[in-house]
């Protein structure tokens, strides 16, 4: 083969191969998640903190049109052993809602990992991908929901920011039910918690 031409079919071979071949490569970033947390008691609502660590994961960049995935591990959690004064047997039921990033549309999305939360499933419920845990959790031990990877393609333009749900107790990102002992014996409390603050915990540039 002559020179040229060998030169003209490997250049020809390197603009074959995908461009996603050279795209950055997703890492795993900590992110922490504060959630505000209110629970409806016959003796009053009662407010208390959770915290959330997790790692998430998500391309740079992507082409318009194109796959993408981003995948959010949440880390070990602790489940208050009391709460102003209340003791906290168990909780149970938890719903944590991811809403479907703007510029992006779904595709699917699975659950990997996780203990100690009970049962868990993943399903799509308007524009939100939700994760519920059956539990129960007794309280002061740890559990760790499941690792979801959320499969999205990418719209024309702009960027895809990945956040968690909620806004306020009225719109809670996350929601659970906990039995808690108090001077009229145990209470059911419906609880319910958003994200304060919120930060985007992922974005992906498309173009």
């Amino acid at each position: 083969m002559k020179p040229t031409l060998r030169r003209a079919t490997t250049l020809a071979a390197l603009a074959a191969v995908p461009a996603i071949a050279f795209a950055p490569l997703a890492a795993a970033v900590p992110a922490d998640i504060a959630f505000a947390c209110q629970g409806s008691t016959p003796l009053g609502p009662q407010t208390f903190s959770l915290s959330v660590s997790t790692e998430v994961t998500a391309p740079a960049t992507v082409a318009p049109g194109g796959a993408l995935s981003v995948v959010i591990d949440p880390g070990p959690t602790t489940v208050p052993g009391d709460v102003n004064g209340f003791s906290v047997k168990n909780v149970k039921d938890l719903k944590l809602v991811l809403p479907i990033p703007a510029n992006s549309t779904y595709a699917s999305a699975t659950l990997s990992g996780g203990s100690g939360a009970g049962s868990t499933a993943v399903s799509v419920q308007g524009s939100n991908l939700v994760i519920t845990a059956s539990g129960p959790v007794t309280g002061g031990a740890s559990f760790e929901l499941p690792t979801v990877t959320a499969n999205l393609t990418a719209g024309a333009s702009g960027t895809i920011e990945t956040k968690v749900g909620g806004t306020s107790y009225s719109d809670p990102g996350l929601t659970l039910t906990a039995t808690v002992g108090s001077i009229i014996g145990n209470i059911t409390v419906p609880t319910a918690c958003y994200p304060n603050p919120n930060p985007v915990i992922t974005t992906t540039t498309i173009g």
